[in-house]
């Protein structure tokens, strides 16, 4: 059975309210009175690389469980799985702000995270990066950077799997070396001459040693993947021993892309940055094909808790996001696009075209 343990640790001296974790503050925080809460994180502890092959092959129920009370609801919308509080009630999806929540009963309790990297950017830096994104989209609707909807950005742990990986590669290729010829052709009656590039092919082979580290893979459904890679990297230099206090009052998505499908998800893309790697071994000024022949060892993996503010709002009848890095601050987002705008901008565009190729024409 997995072991639980009551947040009432984290209970605040002077209220007896539970204490949430405080960006700002780097604390856990009563949010009623704002006493600091005497309760200790697990912030010494040693993190662990688990090995991959090991718990492909099983994951033990104690490894298992979120340490602390929690209920979990599913979005029927956009299908996201939140952890919440028990004593969190929940209106409405975090993710896509739908009122479509059900209560989600797992078969078997998830794995438990092995580290968390806690918040560090408050709210009110948050909203004032949005405000600041809105500036900037000179081509959204005027009505839209009027609303500045930054009254519904939300706080979120998303769930990663990191991967490390020892890798001994082997590779060959043509190697070509760009060298030119001189051609002669005939153009209005006048004989011409020109440089004609040709490529010689010639063997290559080589060897390559490369340390795979912390390569991340979003497990979340909850945000949309171009966004997520536009604010990654998240700093896993300074995650934390998992501590069910960094949490405390904040809403976790639990993972849905289980450790299987984001190994092979991790080594496909490992697969591709060793060709590029390769690639980049190869002599000469250009080359064709490759062959690279990888043996993968020391596979290990973690599974994190990564940060962000979620902002999520419908304009018309679409649905966009705005997502911000709960560490280094680093800004994605959607937003519709005045046709007005885009006509003003491609007829201005091609009024620079004209005038450019007039003046060509006149020389």
């Amino acid at each position: 059975m997995t072991e639980t343990v009551a947040l009432s640790k984290f209970a605040c001296p002077a209220c007896g309210g539970e204490a949430n974790w405080n960006p700002a503050r780097q604390k856990l925080v009563c949010p009623f009175c704002g006493t600091e809460s005497p309760g200790k994180l697990e912030s010494d502890g040693t993190l662990v690389e688990h090995d991959l092959a090991a718990a492909l092959r099983g994951i033990g129920d104690d490894q298992r469980g979120w340490k602390a009370d929690k209920r979990q609801v599913k979005c029927q919308s956009c299908q996201a799985i939140s952890v919440l509080d028990p004593k969190r009630q929940a209106q409405n999806c975090e993710f896509c702000g739908s009122a479509q929540l059900v209560a989600y009963d797992e078969e078997k309790p998830a794995f438990r995270p092995e580290s968390v990297l806690p918040f560090t950017v408050s709210e009110p830096q948050a909203r004032d990066r949005i405000r600041a994104w809105y500036g900037k989209l000179w081509l959204a609707p005027n009505a839209l950077k009027k609303k500045a909807l930054t009254d519904t950005v939300r706080g979120i742990y998303l769930p990663y799997w990191t991967f490390d990986a020892h890798v001994d590669a082997a590779w060959t290729a043509e190697a070509g070396h760009y060298y030119y010829t001189t051609e002669t052709y005939t153009q209005n009656g006048q004989t011409r001459t020109r440089q004609v590039r040709q490529v010689r092919w010639e063997p290559a082979a080589g060897r390559l040693q490369h340390f795979f580290d912390d390569d991340l893979v979003c497990a979340s459904v909850g945000i949309h993947p171009a966004l997520l890679r536009g604010i990654e990297p998240f700093p896993t230099q300074d995650l934390k021993p998992y501590d069910a206090g960094y949490l405390a009052g904040w809403v976790v998505e639990r993972y849905q892309i289980d450790l299987v499908a984001a190994a092979q998800h991790a080594r496909e893309v490992m697969d591709q940055k060793l060709q590029s790697l390769c690639a980049r071994e190869i002599p000469g000024d250009t080359y064709r094909n490759l062959s690279v022949r990888a043996d993968y060892s020391g596979q290990t993996f973690k599974h994190i808790l990564s940060p962000v503010w979620l902002l999520s709002y419908t304009y018309g009848k679409k649905a966009f996001q705005c997502v911000i890095n709960g560490v280094t601050g680093a800004i994605q987002g959607e937003y519709p696009k005045s046709p007005w705008k885009v006509a003003l901008l491609v007829l201005a565009i091609f009024v620079v075209v004209v005038i450019v190729m007039s003046a060509s024409g006149g020389r």
